[in-house]
This record gives C-alpha cells, sequence and structure tokens, in this order.
C-alpha cells in the first residue's frame, strides 16, 4: 500500500484530490458480486487496521449475501481514503475515528458532502504505551517519567544514535501527526523518534515480536485490537482530554498535514478522549431512495467492542489471516446481528454462511 506523504509546498486537500484516482482506485478490491443483475452496488472505504478491516467485512457480507449488492472495498491510510469519501467517491465507511479528524469531518458535514449514521463501536481508546515489566521495574507511568536519557536507553533506535524510538502510527494516519505534535508539546522529541512503521500489521508485529524476545516496548496503540489480549501494556499518563486545547492542537495538526513539519507553532496537548467510533455515508449514495434499505442496515450496525475484540482474536488466533472467514465466524456465532436486517435478508446471509 502506497503511503501518504507530507505535502510542503500546498494545499493538503488540493493535494489529495490529485491522488485520489491514482491512488483509490489502484487499491479496489471485489468483496464480490452476486450477478450481473445486482440489486444495488456499494463502494465501501476501508483502512490500513484490523478493527476497521473486521466492520468492513461483515458489512460487506451481509450487503452481498443479503441485499444481493455488488460490494467493491477501497483500502488505505486515513487522509486519501477520507478525502476520497467527502469527494463522494466511497460510499460509506464503517469505522471512523471522528475526534481524530474531528476538522475535516465536522466541514464535510457542514458542505453536505456526507451524512453520519450513528456510532459503530461505543468505546475505543488510544495512547502511549509501555510494556508493564519495564514499566514496574523503572516506575514509568506518566509521560514525564520517560523523559530520561537512561530510560530513552532502553528504547534505543537503531536508525538515530542517542535517541529512544517510540513506535507510532502509520504517516498516513492522522494519529502520526497528533503523536508528532504530542512529542514537541511533552518535550519528548528530545529523547524520542516518533517512528512510522509502514503499516499496521507492522506496528502489531514490533510489539508481539519485543514481547516474544523480552524486550521493551514504547508504542502508541489503541482499542479494540486483538493484540491487547495477547500482551500486558500499560498506558502512560498524560495531561488530562480538554476540549479547548485538543481544538488548538488540532489545528496546528491540520496545518502541518497541509504544509508539512516545519509548519509547527507552539501549542499545548492533551490525552486522546476515548471516544465512539462511528459510521458515515456519501449524501449522493444516502439520497438516492433506492440505497433507502442499505442505510437503514448500516445505521443499525454496531458491535460492542467485547465483540470487536473477539473477532480480532478469531482473525489473528484461527483464521489463518482471512477477513472473510472473520466475519462468516462472527455472523454464525451470534444472532445479535439479526436486528440489524429484515427476516428476509437475515434468511440469506444465514443461507450463504
Amino acid at each position: 500500500m502506497a503511503q501518504f506523504k507530507l505535502n510542503k509546498g500546498g494545499n493538503f486537500m488540493k493535494f489529495l484530490k490529485k491522488l485520489i484516482l491514482s491512488f483509490v482506485f489502484a487499491g479496489v478490491m471485489a468483496l464480490g458480486s452476486t450477478s450481473a443483475n445486482a440489486a444495488c452496488k456499494v463502494h465501501l472505504g476501508d483502512f490500513d487496521w484490523d478493527s476497521a478491516n473486521v466492520h468492513t467485512a461483515i458489512v460487506g457480507f451481509i450487503l452481498e449475501k443479503g441485499y444481493g449488492c455488488s460490494v467493491e472495498v477501497t483500502k488505505g491510510s486515513t487522509s486519501p481514503i477520507m478525502a476520497a469519501h467527502y469527494d463522494q467517491q466511497l460510499d460509506i465507511i464503517t469505522e471512523v475515528w471522528r475526534d481524530n479528524i474531528v476538522q475535516m469531518h465536522e466541514e464535510a458535514v457542514a458542505k453536505g458532502q456526507i451524512v453520519e449514521l450513528g456510532v459503530n463501536t461505543p468505546s475505543s481508546t488510544q495512547g502511549f504505551y509501555v510494556d508493564k515489566a519495564t514499566s514496574d521495574k523503572y516506575g514509568l507511568k506518566s509521560v514525564e517519567d520517560m523523559k530520561d536519557p537512561k530510560i530513552a536507553k532502553l528504547f534505543a533506535d537503531p536508525e538515530a544514535p542517542g535517541k529512544g524510538r517510540m513506535t507510532s502510527c502509520i504517516s498516513g494516519w492522522t494519529c502520526y501527526t497528533i503523536n508528532l505534535v504530542k512529542h514537541k508539546v511533552y518535550g519528548l522529541d528530545e529523547f524520542y523518534t516518533n517512528f512510522d512503521p509502514g503499516s499496521g500489521g507492522a506496528l502489531d508485529a514490533a510489539i508481539a515480536g519485543a514481547f516474544k524476545k523480552g524486550k521493551p516496548v514504547f508504542s502508541y496503540y489503541w482499542t479494540p485490537t486483538g493484540l491487547m489480549g495477547k500482551v500486558d501494556l500499560v498506558q502512560l499518563k498524560e495531561p488530562a482530554y480538554d476540549n479547548a486545547c485538543w481544538t488548538k492542537m488540532m489545528a496546528v495538526v491540520e496545518k502541518i498535514k497541509a504544509d508539512g513539519p516545519d509548519a509547527y507553532t507552539k501549542t499545548c496537548a492533551s490525552a486522546y478522549v476515548d471516544m465512539a467510533l462511528t459510521k458515515s455515508a456519501t449524501t449522493k449514495f444516502a439520497n438516492d431512495p433506492a440505497n433507502k434499505p442499505i442505510i437503514d442496515f448500516v445505521k443499525q450496525y454496531s458491535l460492542p467492542t467485547a465483540e470487536v475484540n473477539k473477532s480480532l482474536a478469531f482473525y489473528i488466533d484461527e483464521s489463518g489471516g482471512d477477513m472473510e472467514a472473520t466475519a462468516k465466524n462472527y455472523l454464525k456465532s451470534s444472532d445479535s446481528w439479526t436486528k440489524w436486517v429484515p427476516a428476509d435478508v437475515a434468511k440469506k446471509v444465514k443461507a450463504a454462511l
């Protein structure tokens, strides 16, 4: 997957729109089409992390098998996928980390580009973590505790002599730039790099690999994920979430995304807010009367964090990396999803399992 690069010279949205046709549609993967006479066509936007993939797979399977839709999925990083969504090219997004992109998302709603379809997963967390063994041994409980050359040496970055490494988000995820700003505000940039692992899979592998080898971990991470049930991580305390501070910080984040890291200006920072993950559709798709059954279904779709974690654990441990098999396992093992759809649709889905 090609990664989004910061554009130092131009406007962020204009830059992205130039990329959309070359980037977005190069990544299209067909989940499958029922027939040439498919009742509908849906283009889902997906991301390069597992929890989003689970939701997309479940929704896609129900749309295909239950509603007879031809379904396409385009995967990528946050910035280009959301830009394509706002540009009416991707019909539905099933997992939106709204507070990470609050300014651009609210602007898209205000401009009538998208409609919000309610909560997907009611609770999620994200932040900076260290492994419990290292936290206990060195008393690492907050970001302030990390600002020590001796501590930084525990997490040495082989590509930046003299500094430690915090494994961060992927550069195409907005949280990468959020973490970059947080490093500067907290003074962590003096001691650590904000390392881009290159993919969501590589981020998981870096954490899991360190645990397997008994090495210290300092990383950004989040829930819901399957990995969190397998490793013992301690979230570092940050200044408590403050909406006014977050808004101020995000203005700097958007400036950096548009103009590059040199656009950083002094700001404040606070912890990520625990947020509900949401869903959205383009107004073009949502306003078409023929798509009302699809919109009604996606509005009803919601999975508790515990259910997402179960599906992610199945994906990692039992599916052999098969996301469709993961979706089918959830649909076979629970009847809770039947309340999202009419009885005739549920019957068709069950017949396809």
